[in-house]
């Protein structure tokens, strides 16, 4: 499929649903919500259309960052979510969804991110991805500044292995491992394919951007995340607007008839695509937006 150019589109369409992804997607080129999001976002209240950010973030750091502006501008409500690459779902301030990862894969994971770094084959880190808190052990400011963009509840352990043990022992109800983050200062998509092929019959092996690679549920994805919102919601594909940038927006772009790759995109996005939308330092979702929706 030829991606066309999103200034083809015409008239206004009948859009129920607004799914975009954050980094390189919605947010600038700071990675902040353009100044023009808050105004978007109360035309489409009034017009009864829902927008939902969808992102790997954890779903504390997507709250921190939506939560007290858009309840002004929902009367008290709140956004829903499609947080950590699809394990959680929030609808109206519920989770909806929780999926995870087994410990068999996390105990491999932990092993093999320790010992490719203490022999210097990459400069990578682990983030266990609770849904109550992440968890780190490595500690030097580059990896936890970095990790703090997308982690707003952290936990930094002496050994990721005794939070495994904890989930262990409480039978899961000390927290629920969601996903595996890995960070990679080098190059995490040639990581992934030297380290991480093993999984990928069993797990989702997903490069989420140029620095991390998440391991997750073979089942669950961003695009599992937007049909459950579809069934809530009573919103259909064609009524579906998507926006995405890497390759953890891959599946999500089937979800909705209306599915756009940023300028800024992986070319395998692109490929996907119905449409190229400007990029996210063009403010590319809030253009298309203003044209779905008029």
């Amino acid at each position: 499929m030829t991606a066309a150019d999103w200034t083809t589109i015409g008239q206004p369409q009948d859009i129920r649903l607004v799914v975009a992804d954050m980094d390189g997607t919605l947010l600038d080129e700071r990675s902040r919500i353009p100044d023009g999001f808050w105004p978007m976002l109360a035309r489409l209240k009034r017009r009864g259309v829902e927008f939902v950010p969808a992102s790997g973030r954890q779903y504390a750091t997507l709250r921190n960052m939506f939560a007290d502006k858009a309840a002004e501008i929902l009367d008290g409500g709140e956004l829903s979510y499609i947080a950590e690459n699809g394990n959680v779902v929030a609808i109206d301030g519920n989770i909806a969804e929780v999926h995870g990862v087994d410990t068999d894969v996390t105990r491999w994971t932990i092993d093999t991110v320790n010992a490719s770094a203490a022999a210097g084959e990459y400069d990578m880190g682990l983030v266990l991805c609770g849904l109550r808190t992440a968890y780190v052990q490595r500690t030097d400011k580059p990896f936890l500044d970095e990790v703090g963009k997308y982690y707003a509840a952290l936990e930094i352990v002496d050994d990721l292995h005794s939070v495994l043990e904890d989930v262990i022992a409480s039978n899961g109800e000390s927290d629920t491992m969601l996903k595996l983050a890995i960070l990679d200062f080098d190059d995490a998509e040639a990581m992934a394919a030297e380290k991480l092929t093993p999984l990928k019959n069993d797990y989702q092996v997903v490069v989420s951007g140029k620095l991390w690679v998440d391991i997750m549920n073979a089942t669950t994805d961003k695009k599992q995340g937007v049909e459950a919102l579809q069934r809530v919601l009573g919103v259909t594909p064609a009524q579906t607007a998507v926006f995405g940038d890497y390759l953890n927006d891959l599946l999500m772009l089937e979800a909705g008839d209306w599915s756009f790759a940023m300028g800024n995109a992986h070319p395998d996005l692109k490929a996907a695509a119905r449409y190229i939308a400007p990029s996210n330092v063009e403010h590319g979702v809030l253009k298309v937006v203003d044209r779905l929706v008029a």
